[in-house]
């Protein structure tokens, strides 16, 4: 039984300067932090006395004879890349919901290539998972990601990520005090807005839109230097982050319409009215996670204008993809 935890994320500054269409370009650079909520991915042999060779449980349950018939993608593209010899049973379990901003898929897939990787009798390092997962979902799927959530769940931490036009990436970790710390965590709220959505279709939206955005996405960017100027200063207060935070999400609804709703909209500004300093709608936007900014004595206010959405606690920081389980006697046994 081979069984990996992955992350989730909060990405907080440099949005839609992970895509390749832009980077490759221009550059790019994101900040954020890998959060202790994670996705669990268990492998093992199935024994060979059933009809179907290969067993996947997710929200839907899989018994198919041959990889190919596997409905998902993820799975079919990393089996049939992988060949594994034996039947396999490949169990998910998630803390938060799919398809909720948090950087789900990318935490799936990166760590569905953990697991196999270990199944397969092989260590594989942070940066070469990363890239995996990026070629798995980009290449090999052809999805309309960013680059910087199979990096968040690969690396883990609270980082900055620059994405260089050659493809390649630089992960630098931020450094914080205790407190300092402390101060950002507290003043971060997570409610989840009770929308899913898929991700690559309103990608899709943004990068039709890259090239008439650009004055945006070049400010958005700045805005990951400025957010570290921030944290690095003890003298300026966090709620600087906040604010820096509402700059982007005005910003963000300029990349495609279908970034935010009137629903999500309504959202953001009854927590703005109870005092949140700012806010960003997680992922690619539509839905799903959206977390808010705002001073410790403020949260009872804004929880009770925000009654009817379901608020996650959280911490920051947690580290990347891991093996927790790793029991390999009997994986190979043919």
């Amino acid at each position: 039984m081979i069984v990996s935890r992955t992350p989730f994320r909060i990405s907080l500054f440099g949005g839609g300067t992970d895509y390749p269409t832009w980077f490759r370009e221009h550059g790019g650079a994101v900040l954020g932090t890998a959060i202790n909520k994670y996705c669990y991915i268990s492998v093992r042999v199935l024994p060979p006395f059933f009809e179907h060779r290969h067993r996947i449980a997710y929200s839907e349950v899989e018994l198919v004879r041959h990889h190919n018939e596997i409905r998902h993608p993820v799975v079919r593209a990393v089996l049939g890349e992988m060949r594994p010899e034996t039947g396999l049973e490949i169990h998910h379990d998630g803390d938060l919901p799919a398809r909720s901003g948090l950087g789900s898929s990318s935490s799936f897939t990166v760590g569905l290539v953990h697991a196999m990787h270990a199944f397969n009798g092989r260590m594989i390092g942070a940066r070469d998972l990363a890239q995996e997962g990026v070629h798995f979902e980009q290449d090999v799927l052809g999805e309309n990601v960013g680059s910087q959530d199979q990096v968040w769940a690969a690396y883990g931490g609270i980082n900055v990520i620059r994405f260089n036009s050659d493809d390649t990436f630089g992960v630098a970790p931020i450094i914080l005090g205790h407190e300092r710390r402390e101060a950002l965590r507290e003043h971060m709220m997570l409610f989840f807005t009770g929308i899913s959505r898929f991700a690559s279709t309103i990608a899709g939206d943004k990068i039709a839109n890259l090239n008439k955005r650009r004055k945006q996405l070049q400010v958005m960017r700045e805005m990951v230097d400025e957010a570290m100027a921030i944290l690095a200063d003890p003298d300026r207060p966090v709620d600087e982050i906040g604010r820096l935070l509402h700059h982007g999400w005005m910003l963000k609804r300029e990349l495609a319409d279908s970034v935010s709703t009137p629903e999500v909209d309504a959202i953001y500004e009854a927590a703005r009215e109870a005092g949140a300093l700012g806010g960003k709608l997680l992922g690619a936007g539509g839905g799903g996670f959206i977390m808010l900014f705002a001073r410790p004595e403020n949260q009872a206010a804004i929880r009770a204008r925000l009654a009817d959405l379901i608020e996650v606690s959280f911490d920051i920081g947690s580290p990347g993809s891991r093996i927790v389980v790793y029991e390999p006697d009997g994986l190979h046994n043919r």
